[in-house]
Order: structure tokens, then sequence, then C-alpha cells
């Protein structure tokens, strides 16, 4: 057992104050890793459900093999290690604002750090993958992308609860139609996770921007509350599929 807490390393970024922690929780009887944005949760190792069920869903909707495959958000990785595990990825650019992270990554600080590192499909780029899509404003990846297959989206808490507010524009028609445009058609595949319950509205807004559109609901237990939780998890296909 590890000690039961420990910073394994702390930084000041332009967005706040950024800080990696691990701490055993005797509830799970787990070591828990955490990534914390000031005094907000960005990420933990105890609720991965509905990022890792996010891959699967965007992944399955697609067809063929040599798959080229966009994530925005690194996190502690278990998005991209869920594309990863899929056979028919040819390759995966995950797309990290903070340096930091990336750096934890290669570092090994973070237990899925070797395997994304490790494997030579994966690439863990730094920059605005908002700014990538044209929907925001900071420093876009170089080179310009290849159109993807699937871009597999994991950084705000929802589409109202965004982390900063250069990233509201990605959840706006012309937001979502610069995606698109990142996306093969016919049939590219868009997937975005959000800690809140689905909302019509941006369904909606989604519908009129792709060919189809809709919202799943993945549920995991939660011992903390009780009972269960759940995330959603929006998919939409391009058009001509």
């Amino acid at each position: 057992m590890s000690a039961r807490f420990q910073e394994l390393d702390w930084r000041q970024t332009p967005m706040g104050e950024l800080s990696l922690r691990r701490r055993y929780d005797p509830l799970f009887r787990a070591e828990v890793h955490e990534i914390k944005l000031g005094d907000e949760f960005l990420m933990s190792s105890l609720f991965t459900a509905a990022e890792i069920e996010m891959s699967r869903l965007a992944l399955a909707q697609t067809g063929g093999t040599d798959l080229r495959v966009a994530v925005g958000g690194l996190g502690l990785g278990y998005t991209a290690e869920a594309v990863l595990e899929d056979d028919a990825v040819g390759s995966l650019v995950v797309v990290e604002a903070m340096a930091e992270v990336i750096d934890w990554h290669r570092q090994g600080l973070i237990p899925l750090g070797p395997t994304l590192t490790g494997d030579p499909r994966c690439r863990l780029v730094h920059g605005d993958f908002f700014a990538m899509v044209g929907a925001g404003s900071g420093p876009a990846p170089e080179p310009e992308p290849e159109p993807f297959h699937a871009v597999i989206v994991d950084i705000d808490h929802s589409p109202t609860h965004v982390l900063d507010p250069g990233h509201a524009g990605l959840y706006t028609p012309e937001g979502l139609r610069h995606l698109r445009d990142h996306l093969l058609v016919p049939g590219g595949v868009f997937a975005l996770w959000s800690n809140d319950a689905p909302d019509e509205g941006f369904t909606e807004l989604l519908g009129g921007v792709f060919d189809r559109a809709w919202a799943e609901v993945v549920s995991f237990p939660n011992p903390i509350q009780g009972g269960e939780s759940s995330n959603s998890v929006y998919l939409a296909i391009a058009p001509g599929a």
C-alpha cells in the first residue's frame, strides 16, 4: 500500500494551479490518481467508466481499418488507452493544452503513461485542441492535421460548464461545423463526454450540424454516494453516412 496521500507534482499554469496527487482510498481499497486545477477535479482514476465507454461507442460507429483518431484532452489517459485497445486504429493523436500533463505521462508519474508513450500509433501533442478544430484562439498544434475518422473530446465538464471561456466557441453551430470539417466524410464520428445529464438543446444543436446525433447515458457504481452515478456521451455522425 502506498502512503495515504502524496502530491506527485505541482505546477503554476496560465489556467491556474495544476497538481497531480496519489492517495490510497480505503473505501475502494485502491490507489487513486487525481489531477486538480485549482479546487476543481479534472480527472480521477476512481471514475473512468464513461471515458472508456465513450471511446468504444465512437469507434463502434466507424468502419474499416487503419483508422485515424484524435482525442481532445489527455488527463489520466483512459480515453486514449481505450482507443488504442481497438486493433482497427492505425494512428492516434492526443491534443493536450497543458504541457505539464504530457510531461507526467512521459515521466511515468501517471500509471498509463508508459502504455501511451510506448505505443507507436500514439502521439501526444501540446496545443489547443479548440484552435486545432477552428473553435479557439490558442496555439494550434503543428502541422495541420489530416481529416480523422473519429474525434473524441474529453475536456470540459459539459457543453455549458467549460474549464475556460475560450472553449465555449466549440459548442455553437459555427464551432461544430469547424470540427465537422476535420472529419472524414461520409460517416466521420464526433464524440463528447459530459458530466451532466443529456441536454436536449445541445443534442438538437448537434443534429442541425451532423446527419445524426444522440446522447448515451453511461452509469457506473459509486460507493461514495451509496448507489450509481452517470455521465453522458454525445455522438454525432458526419453527413453522407
